[in-house]
């Protein structure tokens, strides 16, 4: 319950690990939005323009960062540690293919040792990096839980995939349908509680793996989209029509 309060009055300490496309435009709506905002990364000179305002994502104009690390609400760390302080916890890492073409967890599995070593009751985690379904039930769960902390009364753990179409001006991190799907109905709950402060519409569903297939459906009826317009485009090249 003290975690919903501190949501619901926006007094929760968030934290985002990983500033890139998806992790910076988090951190800065959450700011917006009134919470302070701790944004993790292992990348020395992101951290240092973030804490300068200094914009390196075409989203977020410097314009807009400025005035929210200047104001206290957000700025940004390489140092793991300050998890310990922190209410919520967004984790927002790459997860790049492999030369064999299967997905390098190794950031994932990273980020989640991290987070086990200060996890503390009443924190809430949830996973945003691009991954197979599964991944957050089979392989970060069982490293928060270590701790000796139960899942859906000690801690919140959720799957949210991220979005983010970089360059889109119309769909942005603030208006692009949220997903969110937690271990527990008590951490799907929090989990949408929280984007619900920052993000126009949230979309609760019944677990990560549910969560996790979303992400899965959406990135492959894009790719045969695309693949299906780039044949036509040759087609038309052959004979001649305007595609």
């Amino acid at each position: 319950m003290e975690l919903r309060s501190k949501i619901l009055d926006r007094s929760a300490r968030v934290g985002v690990v990983g500033l890139g496309y998806v992790g910076l435009p988090l951190a800065v709506e959450f700011a917006r939005a009134g919470f302070t905002v701790t944004g993790i990364d292992l990348d020395q000179s992101k951290v240092a323009r973030v804490n300068g305002g200094d914009s390196y994502i075409g989203d977020i104009p410097s314009s807009v960062l400025g005035p929210l690390v200047a104001s206290g609400k957000l700025s940004a760390t390489t140092d793991f540690s300050v998890i310990a302080s922190l209410d919520t916890v967004n984790i927002c890492v790459p997860t790049p293919l492999r030369k064999t073409k299967d997905p390098d967890m190794s950031f994932i599995v990273a980020a989640s040792e991290q987070i086990a070593k200060h996890i503390h009751a009443g924190m809430l985690v949830i996973f945003e990096s691009t991954t197979y379904p599964g991944t957050t039930d089979e392989v970060v769960l069982p490293m928060l839980t270590q701790s000796g902390l139960h899942v859906g009364r000690d801690f919140f753990l959720c799957f949210s995939p991220e979005r983010v179409d970089p360059g889109n001006r119309k769909y942005q991190t603030a208006n692009i349908p949220k997903v969110v799907g937690g271990v527990t109905a008590e951490c799907t709950e929090h989990g949408r509680m929280l984007y619900a402060q920052a993000i126009e519409t949230v979309v609760p569903v019944s677990s990560t793996q549910v969560a996790e297939m979303v992400k899965l459906l959406e990135n492959t009826f894009r790719m045969i989209n695309i693949g299906l317009v780039n044949e036509i485009a040759m087609m038309c090249d052959r004979i001649g029509v305007n595609v």
